[in-house]
């Protein structure tokens, strides 16, 4: 089952959908200077692109522009990028990697630069996984990086590097900024961002926020009651039990997910928490005769196992029209037991009261494919990996379906 469920994953990922990553109005500046309107592929680049993908028309063919051919581009009033040879320094910020030099080590790199406030003073921003700098230009100046580098100092302390104050205040000068001002910025866009725009009113210059678009719903409460189909075979070698194979049972489970919405990319992956309860109660009688006696023995296994579950995974959305999504997940349960779970034997040959065993689990791993409706309804098959019972041989499987209801 389980490799059918897979391979179900595999052909609706290998399906073509309608991405909510589309073509958006733009533009882009050749090396010729010539100013062309397109439609570019607006994918929403969390780390700055060399390449981007347009079309001269809503049919027309999907072309490339690169870094080589394009000085700049820009999709509608909240993405722009400019080309730039710059240097730049890429030091880490790691504290595992930092050297002992206090000055930057600059390279020379042809980059896109997005540009976030253009006016007398421009500010830019290049990002590249884990590593965020800032550059500006004034009055048509080259453009250069603003300066912050953490660093180890003789006695293996930190220190910081922040000429990038100084450089505000020897070249962006304004009767209305002062140096108190300029030391309380910190090496952040919005602080960065709200000087570049103070500075610009300051010297009677318009100034223009180039910002992606205000991201929605980035986080999501949602709450997902469901079935769950679960079987269970167990053995205990070392106490010469036989297998015990319980019965397929269906049951209630009642989650509560929290998705956060990773805000690039075009909201398309997130991350999931559901901590929810579920239960599994079954009953197997066995006769069994080890001694070839005249009657056989009657042994009654009783299941009560109830937890609570707590995946924790990555999910990826797919987005079709109408308002509608399909997505993928997959997460790391966590499993809790509660409510003395247990497996009771009952030998009823015997006098004696029944054994009861506490019931331990270990973690195990969920697979799901959904489909989501006007961000509030949703519904998802989720398959579990097999759950291991510590002490016992055991092959417990469970299959849900679940249904959602985004509270917001």
């Amino acid at each position: 089952m389980k490799k059918n469920y897979l391979l179900f994953l595999l052909i609706i990922l290998s399906t073509n959908t309608y991405s909510q990553i589309s073509f958006e109005k733009g533009y882009f500046i050749n090396n010729s200077n010539q100013k062309i309107d397109c439609l570019i592929k607006n994918i929403d680049w969390k780390n700055n692109p060399i390449q981007f993908e347009y079309k001269l028309s809503d049919n027309g063919e999907t072309k490339t522009g690169t870094i080589q051919s394009v000085k700049e581009f820009g999709i509608g009033n909240y993405s722009k990028y400019v080309r730039s040879n710059v240097k730049i320094d890429r030091s880490s910020k790691n504290t595992n990697y930092l050297n002992y030099s206090k000055n930057p080590i600059f390279k020379e790199e042809v980059l896109y630069l997005k540009l976030l406030v253009e006016g007398k003073a421009n500010l830019y921003l290049y990002e590249d996984k884990n590593l965020k700098r800032f550059f500006f230009n004034y009055d048509n100046s080259a453009i250069e990086q603003l300066i912050f580098k953490k660093y180890k100092t003789t006695n293996n302390k930190i220190g910081t590097n922040d000429s990038y104050k100084q450089q505000l205040w020897s070249n962006l000068k304004c009767k209305d900024i002062s140096i108190k001002i300029i030391n309380n910025i910190d090496y952040k866009e919005n602080e960065l961002l709200d000087f570049f725009v103070k500075y610009n009113q300051c010297s009677n210059s318009e100034s223009l926020i180039i910002k992606q678009k205000q991201k929605q719903d980035l986080f999501n409460l949602t709450l997902r009651p469901g079935v769950k189909s679960t079987s269970l075979s167990i053995n205990n070698r070392n106490a010469n039990l036989s297998d015990v194979n319980f019965e397929n049972k269906l049951g209630l489970r009642l989650g509560l997910e929290a998705e956060f919405i990773m805000p690039f990319n075009k909201n398309k992956w997130a991350l999931i928490i559901e901590p929810t309860y579920q239960y599994y109660k079954s009953e197997k009688t066995i006769m069994v005769n080890p001694f070839d006696l005249v009657i056989p023995q009657e042994i009654i296994y009783k299941i009560d196992y109830k937890s609570i579950e707590f995946p924790v995974g990555i999910r990826h959305y797919f987005f079709l029209k109408n308002n509608s999504k399909i997505f993928v997940n997959g997460s790391f349960v966590l499993d809790f037991n509660v409510g003395n779970s247990s497996l009771s034997i009952t030998n009823t040959s015997l006098i004696e009261g029944p054994n009861v065993i506490e019931i331990k689990t270990r973690n195990n791993l969920a697979f799901g494919f959904g489909y989501k409706h006007n961000d509030k309804y949703s519904v998802e098959l989720r398959y579990f990996t097999n759950r291991d019972f510590r002490y016992w041989e055991s092959d417990y499987n469970s299959f849900s379906i679940i249904f959602g209801f985004t509270l917001f």
